[in-house]
Formats: structure tokens, C-alpha cells, sequence
């Protein structure tokens, strides 16, 4: 069946030139297969390329590996490209392959709703979804000592709250740089790093992992952790008993993109890849997995377990800026927040 299904999509490829994005794209490159790299969760990777297979009748396979693996491959690969696509995991890498000529520029239609903070002008990327900074209440202790619900970054500088503050160390968490870069770019860099100074009074650790703040607030070794809401949300779902909360102020967040690969073999079925996956059908496979992540497309309503995202303030969030100053903003953390206590 699935021999025959592809015998007749190159058939309908082979009766037409098809233009996409000002760009011909003749009869003899459509291939009728597609290879995608995914640096996403395992079933996210797989489910999206049964469905596009599904509806499109494109034997597309996939490899699934981290985004630190994907990157490293596509450029041992570069001379001959294995695969066309790469989707999911941080958009700062796909920044990196950009710069490093990794990348094939191509605008979807698909993009033309996507807000422009959510991709790349000239088509090197276009996000998928963000995954949203917030935080994890332990509700039993904050009827127990009579604490709102954290709702604003100044909520957090609280005198009652000394001690019960978790966050990731940046040096070792993407979570915690994100923190601290939000809080930079949100109030200015110095004034930021006076709040960063501040807030430390109140935490309790600093640990390795982006996640463990979240885990912590739900076992009550703390009262508030500072994560992703998406961890936050499965932590949630453990059976741990987590109010969720976004700081009225406005709060960063991570962008997880797709792009296709320079000289890619398929790249007629990459380009189709694309629209799919920036489509609403598309980005609702994965939500099927993600229930706490905002999707890019306008048109995909959220579900209605990400009530906590509703009253939700983005910042104009600077991942050029974010990116050129990471290293150095580290290190100022490490040498002014860290070791000063």
C-alpha cells in the first residue's frame, strides 16, 4: 500500500512544476521521500512524521537525537546532507547553523500569521512553540502560611518567602539562563542584576537541573520553584499538588523552531514538510504533548489545560542579544550572585 501510495505522489509531482516562495521547484527534484532530523521528545518526532506521511503519502523517516547531536551531525554532513529538515529543540542553535551556512531559507506560507518575533525575516527558521517561564506554587503551603499566589517578579523579593525560592544554576540549565536574561532585558541590565542580587536572599538552591525547582516546590522542600511551565504542567500531572502562575510584569521564554537543511536531497518534500508543520493540523499533533506550550500558528486555540497561560505577558524577548551576551552574563552571575553568597 505504501509503495503504491508513493508511486502516485510522484506521479502528481512529475505532471507539475510546482513554485513555492517565488522559487521553481521542477519535477525531477521531487524524490517522493523525506528525512527529517528531530531534536524534540521521541513520540513528538515520530508522531509528526507519521502524520505528514499520512497525509501527504511521503515515506518520511526520522532520527531523533539532542539538539547538541543534531547540530554536530548536520555539520559533519554538510558536504552531502543525510537529511532535509531539522524541527524542535533550542532556537539558539538553529541560530548557530544559520551563521554557520547550515541552513536552506525558506518563507512558508504557513508563516504568514506567525508573529514576526517567532521567526526568522529572511525564512532560516520559523518557531514552532515557546515554552513559557513561570512559576510552581506548593498550594498546601501557601494556605499554610497564608501566601498569595506568587503573580508578579516583585512578589518573589517577599520576606515571608526566605528560603523557599528555587531556580536553576544558568551555568548548567537553558531554564535558568533563560531567568536570567528575562530579568536583564525586562529591567534594564543593571537594574536587572540588583533584582537577580535581591532575589537570592530568598533562594534556597540553585540546582543543576531547569526542572528540580519544580519538584522540590511539589514535595515541599520549598514553596515556589522557577521553571517552564511545561515542566511545571507534567510535574503537575504526578499527582503534585502545584498552582501555576506567570509574573504580571511580563516573562521570557524559549523558541523552539523548523527549518530546512542547506542542499538537502528532498527539498521539494522538505518545503511541504514546512507548511504542514507551521500549519494548525500540523502543530496540533504536538500538542497532543505539550498541553502548556504556546504554538506559533494563530489559528491553533490553546487547550484547556493551559488556563494558567491566559492572563500570560511576553516580552519583546531578544535572542540575538540573548545569545552574544550568554557567556558573559553567566560568568557576571556566577562572580556577583553566586559566590558573593
Amino acid at each position: 500500500m505504501r509503495n503504491m501510495l508513493r508511486r502516485n505522489v510522484l506521479s502528481t509531482m512529475a505532471c507539475l512544476a510546482i513554485t513555492v516562495s517565488g522559487t521553481a521547484v521542477t519535477a525531477q527534484e521531487a524524490t517522493g521521500q523525506l528525512t527529517v532530523y528531530g531534536s524534540t521528545l521521541e513520540d513528538v518526532v515520530r508522531d509528526v512524521a507519521q502524520a505528514f506521511e499520512a497525509k501527504t503519502g511521503i515515506e518520511t523517516v526520522y532520527v531523533r537525537a539532542s539538539t547538541g547531536e543534531t547540530l554536530n551531525r548536520i555539520r559533519a554532513e554538510q558536504a552531502r546532507p543525510q537529511a532535509s529538515v531539522w524541527f524542535g529543540g533550542p532556537g539558539d542553535s538553529y541560530r548557530v547553523a544559520q551563521e554557520e551556512g547550515l541552513l536552506e531559507p525558506y518563507i512558508s506560507p504557513s508563516a504568514e500569521n506567525i508573529a514576526d518575533q517567532f521567526k526568522d525575516p529572511d525564512g532560516y527558521w520559523t518557531g514552532l512553540y515557546t515554552s513559557n517561564l513561570g512559576f510552581a506554587s506548593n498550594r498546601g503551603l501557601l494556605a499554610e502560611r497564608g501566601i498569595e499566589v506568587p503573580t508578579s517578579w516583585e512578589d518573589l523579593l517577599a520576606p515571608e518567602l526566605e528560603g523557599l525560592v528555587a531556580v536553576a544554576n544558568p551555568a548548567t540549565s537553558g531554564t535558568a539562563y533563560a531567568y536570567i536574561s528575562t530579568i536583564a532585558q525586562l529591567m534594564g541590565e543593571e537594574e536587572g542584576f540588583e533584582y537577580l542580587d535581591q532575589a537570592s536572599e530568598n533562594i534556597a538552591q540553585y540546582t543543576k537541573s531547569g526542572s528540580a525547582p519544580g519538584r522540590m516546590a511539589g514535595s515541599g522542600e520549598i514553596l515556589v520553584g522557577i521553571l517552564m511551565l511545561q515542566d511545571a504542567y507534567l510535574i503537575q500531572q504526578q499527582g503534585f499538588d502545584l498552582e501555576l502562575s506567570t509574573p504580571s510584569e511580563g516573562t521570557g521564554f524559549a523558541l523552539e523552531p523548523a527549518a530546512m537543511l542547506k542542499d538537502g536531497p528532498d527539498q521539494l518534500e522538505a518545503q511541504m514538510f514546512i507548511d504542514y508543520i507551521l500549519s494548525a493540523e500540523g502543530q496540533s499533533v504536538m500538542q497532543e504533548h505539550f498541553h502548556l506550550l504556546s504554538f506559533t500558528n494563530p489559528e491553533l486555540s490553546p487547550r484547556a489545560e493551559a488556563s494558567a497561560l491566559e492572563d500570560m505577558v511576553l516580552i519583546d524577548y531578544d535572542f540575538d542579544w540573548a545569545g552574544a551576551n550568554k557567556t558573559r552574563l553567566i560568568e557576571r552571575f556566577q562572580n556577583e550572585i553566586l559566590i558573593a553568597e
